[in-house]
């Protein structure tokens, strides 16, 4: 990892694994300019996956102390980059606290603020695929491969009290970690949906689960998989249900997951979803906060048509 330099212009980061390879890179010059924030820049700041905490500190001190830094938005390191520097924030949101990670990095004033952004986020990105009353009847359940922020978010959105018996009859946890596993069970203690969660070490576990969801379930790829690590954490074996929606929340990579639905697609009548909007949206979110600005609907209509363009 290596720290960028100060900064001579206002400067978001994105803090990730693969900052480069990210279509941000070329899209928010135009979003910048749609948005009228003036002359700005995006530097990428690549950290390897659960890097040591010292590193993640040594990330905040340079926004913290650099006038021209205004903030970050963090994607595969939310949990850890929480874990590592909860303590050097003047402010940490409810969904932060809740869920023990964030994902947006903010300055007001001489303070830094942390947001956890997923839960909003994860539920535009569904909200645009998943059918209105989808989970009316039927036993229809919510399969969640993996057990980091991304994941915890999602289950919090199904279970929600906002939609009152529309949600999943139950949801599913995996992870391949039991001490990720067991910190999940603590963050959703108390959600009102029925919940399990599933120790799988190996695919053959994920297959297994998967493949004995209801008619109409919720699979979801939260693992990272495919994205900045090649892999699927299922097999080309596994049988997805049928009528089932398919979500890999990532939009770039080699997305194993995302293929193995799209060869059962015809034959098992599957819906497909990828993590483009969810993309757009995280990002929105997080520069709205970064440069203290409201996002109109005509303007986020705008940025998801630039976005497009560059896809």
């Amino acid at each position: 990892m290596k720290l960028p330099e100060k900064a001579t212009k206002p400067t978001m980061y994105f803090i990730g694994v693969t900052t480069s390879k990210s279509s941000i890179m070329k899209i928010f010059p135009a979003w910048a300019k749609a948005l009228g924030l003036g002359d700005v820049e995006i530097k990428g700041i690549d950290v390897e996956i659960h890097a040591p905490p010292e590193k993640y500190r040594s990330i905040l001190r340079h926004i913290k102390d650099d006038p021209l830094s205004l903030g970050a938005l963090v994607t595969t390191h939310k949990i850890d980059m929480y874990n590592a520097c909860a303590d050097m924030f003047d402010y940490l949101d409810p969904y932060a606290l809740s869920f023990g990670e964030l994902s947006s990095i903010s300055k007001k004033g001489k303070n830094i603020l942390a947001h956890a952004k997923d839960p909003v986020t994860a539920g535009m990105a569904m909200d645009d695929f998943i059918p209105a009353f989808h989970w009316k009847g039927g036993g229809k359940q919510a399969c969640i491969l993996g057990a980091g922020g991304s994941a915890l978010a999602i289950a919090a959105y199904l279970a929600d009290e906002k939609w009152g018996d529309n949600v999943p009859s139950r949801i599913n946890i995996t992870n391949r970690s039991a001490n990720r596993l067991a910190e999940s069970v603590k963050r959703l203690s108390t959600i009102r949906v029925p919940i399990s969660f599933h120790l799988c070490p190996s695919i053959d576990l994920n297959d297994r689960i998967v493949r004995n969801m209801p008619e109409g379930s919720l699979v979801v790829n939260a693992t990272g998989l495919g994205k900045d690590r090649p892999g699927s954490p299922l097999s080309d074996n596994c049988i997805f249900p049928k009528n089932a929606l398919i979500w890999e929340i990532n939009y770039r990579g080699s997305l194993e997951f995302m293929h193995q639905a799209i060869k059962q697609q015809k034959e098992r009548n599957l819906i497909i979803e990828d993590g483009w909007n969810y993309f757009v949206y995280g990002w929105t979110e997080v520069i709205a906060e970064v440069f203290n600005i409201k996002i109109s609907k005509s303007e986020m209509q705008k940025c998801k048509e630039i976005a497009v363009e560059y896809r």
